[in-house]
């Protein structure tokens, strides 16, 4: 197992990236510091918040062999590659699709909520309209 950690400047705050290697998966979490941590700072974090940082989802790499490619069809494939997924560092694509999963369990708790409210408050106008054709 290997763990990496990345400090760098994501405007307006210090962010650091977590990468923890195993075999052929890569989970990854990201920490903001706000102010520029120094050396002591970051390690004292370590020590004492590294069992709670939530890592993502395992993420399987892909491991290319070492064969000589043609460098005009090595640029193509570069560029096909960037224009399908975007620019970006391993961790950033792992955050990136660990935020999409994210969104869409909130997105699809919200709708069922927004549904069950609805139906609670279609329930209450019948019931309403019940009791006053009785003449209650």
């Amino acid at each position: 197992m290997n763990i990496t950690l990345n400090v760098f400047y994501e405007n307006p705050f210090w962010v650091g990236i977590f990468e923890k290697n195993f075999g052929n998966s890569l989970e990854v979490a990201r920490i903001v510091f706000g102010k520029e941590p120094k050396d002591a700072e970051v390690y004292e974090f370590i020590l004492k918040h590294y069992n709670s940082i939530k890592f993502s989802s395992p993420v399987k790499e892909v491991n290319t062999g070492n064969k000589r490619i043609n460098p005009k069809r090595l640029q193509r494939e570069i560029k096909k590659q960037i224009q399908n997924c975007g620019v970006g560092t391993k961790s950033q694509n792992a955050l990136k699709l660990e935020y999409e999963s994210s969104k869409k369990q909130r997105k699809e708790i919200a709708k069922a909520k927004r549904e069950e409210e609805e139906k609670l408050k279609f329930q209450l106008k019948q019931q309403k309209k019940k009791d006053k054709k009785r003449g209650h």
